[in-house]
């Protein structure tokens, strides 16, 4: 049985089992939904089991699919480690870099890769993006290389690389009464409608600490689930929020948000590289952790972004604080 699978159906149905959707499985894998579901069908027959059964709206593993998903996700790990092994001995940078990133990194590590990719050609990137919680799974159970945060767990043995400042500002429409203003305190801020990522966010939580530490609280007038959502709701002028200034580039170069001289922002916050402590990196990963911390620390600088700060917010050595290497 197991010499007529393929690596193929291993792939698309592990893509299935992960996502719980043959929908989101052919985006992954720019395929078409009926093709994917047309390779898990011929695995199931090889197999002689159901994998995969719909219980409602919802996708289910089987007690066969979980086994079936365990193991494939084993012989994927290792296939890939063998991939950067090989490029290893060759002293070749390439071959997969596997990466999980909180939602507001996407915002710039597109850019990252598309520079490292430019200068090695034959490196594979793999870049999951998702909610905070998730990352942290992904890193407790070693899927990747590593992942970026903004915000290191206390509870891991981790080893912890500073690449780039992670500057938060106050956001708001531009026709915001408060638009023009400086130094605005912060108790007179926080009256104003705030639009607040959910709970479990990085971004929420430094910003609620930043405030309880001066006695304040920021009641949300609503939450929504993406930055995405909260740039929407600023642009219709539904209240202001606490965003990463990385996230930003569009909006503030079509003058559609505009950023408010608040007492005590921007946050200065930092983006890590960070992968369980002990874990051995590929050369490829290595490169690429080195590439990071060199490009990052002036990227601000180089997109324009702290230029739209007001003089009195914008840092005095960016990148001053980054570059080094610390395990908790």
């Amino acid at each position: 049985m197991i010499n007529h699978w393929t690596l193929q159906q291993l792939r698309l149905f592990e893509a299935v089992a992960r996502h719980r959707s043959y929908t989101r499985a052919a985006e992954e894998l720019c395929l078409t939904q009926p093709a994917v579901h047309i390779q898990v069908r011929r695995l199931e027959e090889i197999v002689g089991l159901p994998l995969i059964e719909r219980v409602g709206k919802k996708l289910l593993l089987t007690r066969a699919g979980e086994e079936v998903y365990a193991a494939t996700v084993k012989v994927m790990n290792q296939l890939r480690a063998l991939t950067g092994e090989i490029a290893d001995m060759k002293g070749k940078v390439a071959g997969p870099l596997r990466m999980a990133v909180v939602t507001s990194a996407k915002f710039f590590m597109p850019h990252f890769l598309g520079l490292f990719v430019h200068e090695y050609p034959e490196v594979a990137p793999q870049l999951t993006v998702t909610n905070r919680a998730r990352v942290l799974e992904r890193l407790a159970e070693n899927v990747d290389d590593f992942v970026i945060m903004g915000q290191i767990p206390n509870d891991m043995d981790l080893t912890v690389r500073a690449f780039m400042d992670n500057l938060l500002v106050v956001v708001a429409h531009p026709d915001h009464p408060l638009a023009d203003r400086t130094d605005i305190p912060l108790e007179e801020i926080v009256r104003e409608r705030f639009l607040l990522r959910e709970v479990g966010s990085g971004t929420r939580s430094s910003a609620a600490q930043m405030f309880a530490e001066h006695g304040l609280e920021v009641e949300p007038y609503m939450e929504l689930g993406s930055s995405e959502a909260i740039k929407q709701a600023i642009m219709a002028d539904l209240g202001v929020s606490v965003l990463a200034l990385s996230s930003l580039e569009l909006e503030l170069e079509t003058k559609r948000v505009v950023i408010l001289d608040v007492v005590g922002f921007p946050l200065h916050r930092t983006w890590y590289a960070v992968h369980l402590q002990g874990k051995h990196l590929g050369l490829t990963a290595s490169v690429f952790l080195d590439f990071l911390v060199k490009e990052g620390a002036d990227l601000g600088i180089r997109k324009g972004w702290v230029a739209e700060l007001h003089p009195s917010q914008r840092p005095r050595a960016p990148g001053k604080r980054l570059g080094k290497t610390r395990a908790t």
